[in-house]
């Protein structure tokens, strides 16, 4: 059996929110082992994210994200045990890149030939590194004179998806092109996707769960899944905001405004029966979905043919109200366990909160930590493979 693949994340204060975890949960679930590391922090301690988005003003705007608990501890890696390094962006690679352990330990990845995957800012790192010099290099616009000045070829992105790969250096712009950028980063470890010939459809609502909706979403892309994204009364480029749900000391979950999620196709304008799978985020958004019969509809027709369903944290509650959890053995948020009881369910505790289940067609979680196993699982029911 092939030694499973091991790549480390460099993770700081104030990274941007998506660009951390996104690929962090996705490598995981691909069969990738991701250690998440800050110099100065332990493993169980936390990085305060940031999210960042354009709107109207002249550049992107600014608020608290989630709180990205680490795996690993700094003083105790050593770039000789990772086949790769990804590098987030936000405002962390900063100071970062005025770290000389920081700088130290990417230049030991530069100089071996791993693979290295660096979005938004990140490059400010490689820049410090030493590691741009006559590479053809992309990132966030406003990076270009300090690559430049770095010795970088730089390459004007047309879109805020672009990537560049240079050999063993992936570089993107922001994280609307994680997809292409986890896909490089997967091919350039040597990972081969089989089976992703797949449509996939997500169904959206305000103030749904924000890492609950882009990890799972962008994972799928990055697999070459076609996805779409629908919400009631909405249709595409119409956006969906998110709420950011985290476990911050408190009795239960606290809130804060998440990214504004945008949707790829109309709820009223898609062909149901086109789709292979179906998956339901959690947060907010489906206390109120479960009230329209539209929505019911559409997620009794999936269960109806068989199809893989996926459903997440207080997605369940779409679920029980469809009557369709009778006889399941299922799990979703602790809070929720009431609906899925008297729904007729067979409740599964989730011990720990990132344990999800397969029962039949359909998968359970509990909370986003669970993404891996989430989407692994759904992988499974699809028949999506990602081989080393």
């Amino acid at each position: 059996m092939a030694k499973k693949k091991k790549v480390l994340i460099i993770c700081g204060d104030y990274m941007e929110d998506y660009e951390g975890m996104v690929p962090f949960q996705a490598l995981q679930a691909f069969g990738v082992d991701v250690d998440a590391v800050c110099p100065g922090k332990k493993a169980g301690e936390a990085c305060r994210t940031a999210i960042h988005q354009l709107s109207t003003h002249q550049t992107y705007t600014e608020i608290r994200g989630h709180n990205f608990t680490l795996n690993a501890t700094w003083g105790e890696i050593d770039a000789k045990d990772y086949d790769g390094l990804v590098i987030p962006g936000g405002r962390a690679p900063e100071y970062l890149a005025m770290d000389g352990s920081v700088v130290d330990l990417v230049r030991k990845f530069y100089e071996s030939r791993k693979p290295i995957a660096s979005i938004c800012h990140g490059q400010l790192i490689l820049a410090a590194a030493d590691s741009l010099k006559a590479r053809r290099v992309t990132a966030y616009p406003a990076l270009r004179p300090v690559l430049i000045d770095a010795g970088a070829h730089w390459v004007e992105p047309e879109s805020r998806e672009v990537c560049v790969v240079d050999e063993h250096l992936i570089t993107g712009v922001t994280y609307k092109g994680h997809p292409e950028f986890i896909r490089l980063f997967v091919e350039a470890l040597g990972g081969v996707i089989s089976g992703s010939d797949k449509k996939i459809l997500f169904l959206c609502g305000d103030f749904m769960e924000d890492y609950e909706i882009m990890v799972p979403f962008q994972s799928l892309q990055a697999l070459g899944c076609h996805v779409d994204a629908v919400c009631p009364k909405r249709g595409p480029g119409d956006t969906c905001p998110t709420a950011v749900h985290d476990f911050e000391g408190d009795q239960t979950y606290s809130e804060k405004p998440g990214h504004d999620f945008p949707l790829t196709a109309s709820f009223d304008g898609v062909d149901y029966s086109s789709y292979d799978a179906l998956v339901i985020p959690g947060g907010r958004a489906p206390e109120y979905l479960a009230l329209d019969e539209n929505v019911i509809s559409v997620v009794k027709s999936f269960m109806k043919a068989d199809k893989p369903v996926a459903s997440i944290c207080h997605g369940q509650q779409i679920l029980a109200a469809a009557g369709v959890l009778k006889g399941k053995k299922c799990t979703a948020y602790p809070a929720v366990k009431l609906n899925v009881v008297l729904s007729g369910a067979t409740w599964l505790e989730p011990d720990p909160i990132h344990r999800c289940f397969t029962d039949g067609n359909l998968v359970t979680g509990a909370a986003w930590p669970g993404h891996p196993e989430f989407i692994s699982q759904l992988m499974a029911l699809l028949g999506i493979r990602v081989s080393f």
